[in-house]
């Protein structure tokens, strides 16, 4: 099957990092038509160990983050291979790292020494904390900078204690982050023929999630706690029980709370001087939620939800990942890629019209070896 040319066609990156949010700025780009060379040292990444479960002895953490990449082992602490990536960094557009602060540096290959060498090179450098200020070159792992940047403590049930969100969600940011990064750096550069260094730190994404807890702290200074699923400034917003499964409701305007009220059976709660408007439903939800949870209960949850939906109110059932990856919509929206050899992954979230992403090998494991896309 020929394989039209993504976005990114033409555009070589060197994948230097391990663990996430690098891998996964990668694995976007490749999706998008890069050329997208992975250099490992010779261990591997850490990640083909995150196991299990293992296929053809690598993990499926490793298989998640890592498809349409060729990979190259190289020691980079040896000088004679440091040359060989040097050799590499004059073909590249694009250099994606996330090496301990420093580590490139003394090693003569950090990006204000090779920057004057090779001036259209973009350089992105995914870190825990960046370079410098109180926190700077410091380690950094998601749950950690979950745990330091608030998004534990907004995380869990009123009374209970911090959790951490149950993904790597800050990681994840930073990886897209650094996409965004990549591919602004790549726009300026047809103005300016520069490239430019990028900066995608965790900390940093772990502080933009704070919506809207950090709006509401910012104009009224009150601290914001954990509200379960509860969203704290929009009621109803929640999850719900029903006669058989858990609901989640997501009311967002009056128009919508009216049409579940009608759904529901109890129209004259839209007309409640309390209810009717958006900031009376947050500022009542101790009195308005027995009302809903009363009516609530007597219907089937699978049924409510379909008829919420055919109402204009945004409703979902509670789906556990299998669910979720076998639904019939996830297979309409292209979001589960399935490749020779089994591999199956996630899709590409970003849909182009003209150029869309394509699934051109998955991950390699040890020992294998996939032409440079150049030569065939």
């Amino acid at each position: 099957m020929t394989i039209a040319p993504g976005a990114l066609a033409g555009i070589r990156v060197l994948d230097l990092s391990r663990i996430l949010g690098g891998p996964y700025c990668g694995q976007i780009l490749g999706d998008h038509g890069a050329d997208v060379l992975k250099v490992e040292p010779p261990g591997g990444d850490d990640t083909r160990t995150w196991g299990p479960p293992f296929k053809d002895g690598v993990a499926s953490y490793y298989h998640g983050l890592n498809r349409n990449k060729r990979v190259q082992h190289l020691d980079l602490s040896d000088p004679a291979e440091r040359d060989k990536l040097l050799a590499l960094v004059g073909e590249a557009d694009v250099l994606v790292e996330n090496f301990k602060t420093g580590t490139m540096e003394r090693w003569g290959i950090g990006y204000e020494q090779l920057s004057q060498r090779f001036p259209r090179l973009i350089w992105c450098r995914v870190s825990g904390f960046g370079a410098d200020g109180p926190l700077g070159a410091l380690p950094g792992y998601d749950a950690a900078v979950q745990a330091m940047t608030g998004l534990m403590s907004v995380n869990g049930e009123a009374g209970g204690e911090p959790l951490r969100v149950g993904l790597p969600v800050v990681d994840m940011v930073t990886g897209l982050n650094a996409v965004i990064g990549v591919l602004l750096a790549l726009q300026e550069r047809h103005r300016s023929g520069q490239g430019q260094f990028v900066e995608a730190a965790l900390y940093d994404a772990g502080i933009s999630l704070l919506h809207p807890h950090a709006a509401n702290w910012f104009m009224d200074g009150r601290v914001p706690g954990r509200t379960g699923n509860a969203h704290p400034n929009i009621y109803p917003y929640d999850t719900v029980r029903t006669a058989t499964d858990p609901v989640f409701l997501a009311v967002g305007n009056d128009r919508q709370f009216a049409a579940l009220c009608r759904v529901i059976g109890v129209p004259e709660l839209a007309q409640h001087a309390d209810y009717r408007e958006a900031g009376g439903r947050s500022v009542h939800r101790a009195a308005l939620k027995p009302l809903l949870e009363a009516a609530l209960e007597k219907f089937d949850g699978r049924q409510l939800v379909d008829d919420l939906m055919a109402a204009g109110v945004p409703a979902a059932p509670v789906l556990p990942v299998d669910a979720a990856l076998t639904h019939p919509h996830t297979a309409h929206r292209g979001m589960v890629v399935a490749l020779e050899g089994g591999y199956r992954g996630v899709g590409a979230p970003v849909k182009l019209s003209r150029t869309p992403a394509s699934y051109r090998h998955a991950p390699l494991t040890a020992g294998e070896r996939f032409l440079d896309e150049r030569e065939g």
